[in-house]
């Protein structure tokens, strides 16, 4: 009967009208009007004559997306996944924060400095810094951030109770301590230029002790943090409401207050098909990445707009510091895998700008570099791999004639989201006389399987943590042998490790930059892995978006977004 009175598109009106009366709360009027409608449906056609035009003037105050991943925790002790970290960047703050060109700037800290053995840091704080409101602060329902906030904090991950998968950024840390309410001071034990880009993962976010001490493993779900925008409500898997944090402390450059939007809401739709719909449909505001699902909709070949978007969404893409790619388990019994004739025979059998127009739409840049992305110092574009099919078929008829084995076959492990770039491969690798076989399985599963030696070649990709091409080396590194590392492969190799020890010292940009190529280079040599391509961060939004911006590791930083009425 709705639908008769209003017709579809003034029911979807009505329905974004009261999803943003729900997020605002704008007044006890609003309040009154949701409990109206929900009592008397003459009521509900007196608002639709106004519902659309009003929507209009109160959607622009709320930023709305979709995570389709879920989100496990708000707690940023356990913001490991994208999806975490995307949350948990809005509600926390560090000590310091990264720019969009990937530069460390002030945060929490206002300045630091640094010793001349590159061993000691030492942060000056803000003194405008306060924690969201809460009643376990007392009177004033509030406190200032002083050191001894981000001393308990850092303890916090160190804590073997607490878990955290974040423990790790403090491997390299010998001590740290605050001085007084202002200075704080770490300790490494050995030199690591790139500890400033480490502290800027979410991991190292300032919690309050009182709070979290209260909630205890309910702070996942009652977060309190200094971040622009502070917890709402949380109805998981439905829906996450944040609201503008009006106490914040940074300013723009015109020296306005900071978030400019009113409220963030996130859903949960399962699968990013349904995302992409709700976006065409202009019920959320951003979605990020091209899915199979949709890529073609969206795109033509040659990675542009469809003509029938172009005159309402915006484009942002940019180099994305993750590479993806397959690995060799080099501790596998089977002689093909062990065979370096065999690895570079893949490396160089199949064309990877060809399956990037195919199958990305031209999104991405072919991996004919070495491990380390395009746009990290260390990066080049004569370590790796070139198409040369002729080049693939010798090495595999040297590999037979070497083991007299006439029919080679390795299997190769994926999730059904990556099927067709290894259907791909297996069909180019078949021209040059390899049968490569490919086995589909869940994500958790490879995960699993990948960490504890149990696939002969597996896909994976690597984002970067910080933007430091050490990084992406220290999963050649021996000594970091997975299951509790990121040495899925188990490569070893005694001149990368000493190579590899000697970077932690080096301070010098340039001579760091030449060292990791080396590194690089050393590793493509023996091929434990085949480089498939180097990503970009691509987003999709409305025209009316503004100041979202786009950064190498794909981090979403709302506040300084705004929303114009169409």
């Amino acid at each position: 009967m709705v639908y008769t009175v209003f017709g579809v598109q003034g029911i979807r009106c009505l329905k974004m009208l009261l999803f943003d009366l729900y997020v605002l709360y704008f007044s006890p009027i609003a309040i009154r009007m949701t409990k109206v409608l929900s009592r008397s449906l003459i009521f509900l056609f007196v608002l639709f004559l106004f519902s659309c035009k009003t929507d209009e003037k109160r959607s622009h105050l709320v930023f709305r997306y979709n995570e389709h991943k879920n989100i496990g925790s708000l707690d940023p002790a356990f913001a490991k996944d994208l999806s975490d970290i995307w949350a948990t960047n809005q509600l926390f703050n560090g000590l310091v924060q990264m720019d969009n060109e990937m530069q460390v700037i002030p945060c929490i800290a206002s300045d630091w400095e640094i010793s001349d053995n590159g061993k000691t840091y030492v942060f000056n704080l803000r003194d405008d810094v306060f924690f969201h409101k809460h009643e376990l602060f007392g009177q004033d329902s509030t406190r200032r951030v002083v050191a001894s906030d981000f001393e308990y904090s850092l303890f916090r991950l160190l804590d073997d109770k607490l878990a955290s998968p974040g423990r790790w950024v403090m491997n390299k840390v010998e001590s740290f301590k605050s001085l007084n309410d202002s200075t704080f001071r770490i300790d490494l034990k050995q030199p690591f230029p790139a500890f400033l880009g480490l502290l800027t993962m979410k991991y190292c976010s300032v919690v309050p002790r009182e709070i979290v001490e209260h909630y205890g493993n309910d702070f996942r779900s009652n977060p309190i943090g200094t971040g622009p925008f502070q917890f709402k409500r949380w109805e998981e898997n439905i829906k996450l409401v944040f609201r503008k944090n009006p106490g914040y402390f940074e300013r723009d450059t015109d020296g306005s207050s900071l978030p400019y939007m009113e409220a963030i809401a996130i859903s949960f739709l399962p699968d990013k098909q349904s995302e992409f719909l709700q976006f065409a449909q202009d019920n959320i505001d951003f979605v990020s990445g091209l899915d199979a699902s949709y890529k073609d909709e969206i795109l033509n070949a040659e990675g542009e707009l469809q003509a029938r978007y172009a005159d309402e969404v915006n484009m942002i893409r940019a180099p994305y510091l993750n590479t993806e790619y397959l690995g060799f388990y080099m501790d596998s019994e089977a002689p093909e895998i062990q065979s370096e004739s065999i690895r570079k025979a893949v490396n160089y059998g199949f064309d990877r700008k060809k399956m990037m127009t195919y199958l990305r739409n031209g999104i991405g840049i072919p991996a004919n570099g070495g491990f380390i992305p395009k746009g990290l110092p260390g990066h080049s574009e004569t370590s790796g791999y070139s198409y040369q099919p002729e080049k693939s078929k010798s090495l595999i008829e040297q590999f037979k004639t070497e083991t007299g084995i006439d029919n080679p076959k390795v299997v190769l492990t994926t999730t059904s989201n990556y099927l067709s770039f290894c259907e791909f491969i297996q069909r180019e690798l078949q021209k040059s006389g390899l049968e490569i076989e490919v086995d589909v399985i869940p994500a958790s599963s490879l995960k699993d399987s990948k960490a504890n030696g149990k696939l002969d070649l597996f896909r994976a990709s690597w984002v970067a943590d910080y933007p430091d091409a050490e990084n992406y080396l220290s999963l050649y590194y021996s000594e970091n042998f997975a299951p509790g590392g990121p040495n899925y492969t188990h490569f070893t190799n005694t001149t990368f490790d000493q190579f590899y020890e000697m970077s932690f010292g080096i301070t010098d940009v340039v001579e760091r930059q030449y060292l990791y190529s080396r590194m690089d280079s050393l590793v493509m040599q023996k091929a434990p892995v085949i480089p498939l391509f180097y990503d970009e961060v691509v987003r999709f939004t409305r025209k009316t978006v503004k100041g979202l911006g786009v950064n190498p590791i794909n981090l979403l930083d709302l506040k300084r977004v705004r929303k114009e009425l169409n």
